[in-house]
């Protein structure tokens, strides 16, 4: 018979996992980021904002160098220096970088942001569990299956999100009159702007659809808006 000790302890080190995690984000957010002060890039957010009808998008710049944009557990959003850097340098369009700015507001919206980090949570505590079952029956191996099916869970999760956000982001762009094109060559450029200096694809974008299906799904959404 399974005990039911070890689960519950860890589903506590779940809640608190859980807990630290969003003080850590929160802080290390709070020290490294500053509001984004772009008169063309405004613009754009304005549009957004007006889709939205809502007093204005409001972006900050966290001060980290690899190329990504992020939704924190509390609403804010954020386009790391990296990325900015790429648009000042002509690498990014403005309206290409405001795809990925709708794009966060969509994991947002849809409430990812927050979940993300419940969900973390939850698997670290899922592996713990699943570990110290699977060890009892496969010794040896049951850890290294915990990693595997919370690391295929979690991708999995993280695929689903990131359409979702693409959906909400065509269709916030369309709205505001800016169109999904930049959103579709920016996927394009994506993997070379964020290819690290050794060659190596970072783990965030392994987590995302490939390039081709991301674009395929919103040509579909483009085609079913036309025929409603």
């Amino acid at each position: 018979m399974i005990k039911v000790l070890p689960i519950l302890l860890a589903i506590l080190y779940a809640l608190a996992m859980y807990r630290f995690s969003v003080w850590r984000t929160s802080r290390e957010l709070d020290e490294r980021s500053t509001e984004l002060a772009d008169p063309k890039l405004k613009a754009i957010t304005d549009r957004l904002a007006k889709a939205l009808d809502i007093e204005r998008v409001k972006v900050n710049i966290y001060e980290i160098d690899p190329v990504n944009g992020l939704a924190a557990p509390d609403g804010r959003i954020f386009i790391t220096r990296g990325f900015y850097r790429k648009y000042q340098q002509g690498e990014v369009s403005a309206e290409e970088l405001s795809s990925v700015i709708a794009h966060e507001l969509g994991h947002v919206a849809l409430g990812h942001s927050r979940r993300r980090m419940i969900d973390f949570s939850g698997q670290n505590a899922l592996r713990t569990a699943l570990a110290m079952i699977l060890s009892r029956f496969i010794p040896g191996l049951g850890v290294w299956i915990a990693n595997i099916l919370t690391t295929v869970l979690a991708a999995r999760l993280s695929r689903g999100d990131e359409y979702e956000a693409d959906a909400y982001a065509a269709a916030l762009l369309t709205k505001a009159g800016i169109g999904t094109t930049p959103q579709k060559t920016l996927f394009e450029k994506l993997e070379a702007l964020t290819q690290s200096r050794a060659g190596a694809v970072p783990a965030w974008l392994m987590s995302h659809p490939k390039t081709p299906e991301r674009i395929a799904a919103i040509e579909k959404l483009e085609q079913r808006w036309l025929e409603a």
